[in-house]
């Protein structure tokens, strides 16, 4: 969600245990926090609440999108430079992690970052103390760090393509925003707050949804999630002049989705396996549920993959659909 003063909204029962979580974190004196969620979920929100919620709330929130700066440049972006450090520094520049002493850091696509700058950040997180690029001093932060991703990072560091040690050392503390396919009514709920933001901004009245607009919402798997619904509610408000959204106003892409019946979405993100290896027992009954869901859609139903998927065995596994009052258990 864009707009960042607004806070995690639904009713769903995950999104309302994701806010208790995020405001234990945010008062803990942990320093680093792992973010898990498909693209558009709200990753950068939940980062945003996080810095608000805690006592580092006066200092800088700085937002750094790892994917969107290049590695050339990002060392000198994080660490900042001394003057002739290199061709261009004419003077001493104070990165990033320096601007935010005091408060956080939320490092977005933290996959992204590359192998040296991964044993960098780890000596960070480890000493509290960097070096500017062309330094021969350090200097001393206290900063909290929270990164994010989409993908598994666990799988990135099979790959070689993630630092085992930096994996461990971000996955004290773990959040996962289930994607709004799984959140029912949230849907709506969240319309209603983009269409009261959106007559604001627009200084339109728009009333809400039309009983059939809503209803394709609803059926929708949004592949994008909360980003995707509210691009779509503010292109709505652009284009359209009815004090009311309908059916018409939907791309034919989405109104294609609905008709065929289809819930394809993008291939799920195996943040089951990642919280299973990080205590599958001891997440909380709510994200149990979706991580066993996920498991199951991902085995086509085969409960002994899904078993495997989970770190449990498949006994373990119809026990705890049992519990959970599961279907097909």
């Amino acid at each position: 969600m864009a707009d960042q003063t607004d806070d995690l909204i639904g009713n769903h029962e995950s999104i309302r245990e994701l806010r208790r979580l995020v405001e234990r974190v945010a008062k803990s004196p942990a320093r680093t926090v792992l973010i898990y969620g498909e693209t558009g979920t709200g990753k950068g929100l939940a980062a945003l609440m996080i810095h608000r919620l805690s006592t580092r709330h006066r200092k800088e929130f700085v937002d750094i999108n790892c994917a969107a700066i290049p590695a050339t440049l990002m060392e000198s972006e994080l660490f900042g430079h001394e003057k002739g450090a290199f061709t261009g520094a004419v003077e001493r520049r104070i990165g990033l992690v320096e601007s935010a002493n005091g408060g956080s850091i939320f490092l977005d696509e933290i996959r992204e970052l590359d192998l040296t700058l991964q044993a960098k950040l780890l000596s960070l997180l480890d000493q509290h103390q960097f070096r500017r690029v062309g330094a021969t001093r350090t200097t001393s932060v206290d900063v909290r760090f929270i990164a994010a991703t989409n993908k598994v990072l666990l799988s990135e560091v099979r790959e070689g393509k993630f630092r085992e040690d930096l994996y461990y050392r971000l996955q004290v503390v773990a959040l996962n925003i289930p994607p709004l396919r799984e959140r029912g009514d949230d849907i709506l709920v969240l319309a209603r707050h983009f269409i009261d933001r959106f007559n604001v901004q627009y200084d339109r009245r728009v009333r809400g949804l039309s009983d059939e607009a809503r209803e394709i919402l609803l059926r929708y798997p949004w592949p994008g999630n909360v980003r995707e619904l509210e691009n779509l509610l503010e292109r709505i408000f652009i284009l359209e002049d009815d004090d009311e959204v309908l059916p018409r106003h939907m791309p034919d892409r989405i109104l294609r989705t609905v008709r065929s019946g289809s819930r394809t979405v993008p291939p799920p993100q195996d943040y089951d396996t990642e919280f299973a290896r990080g205590g599958f027992h001891e997440a909380t009954a709510v994200f149990q549920r979706g991580m066993i869901e996920q498991a199951i859609v991902a085995t086509d139903g085969n409960l002994q993959d899904a078993a495997a998927r989970l770190g449990i065995s498949r006994h373990a596994l119809r026990h705890q659909m049992t519990k959970l009052a599961m279907r097909d258990a």
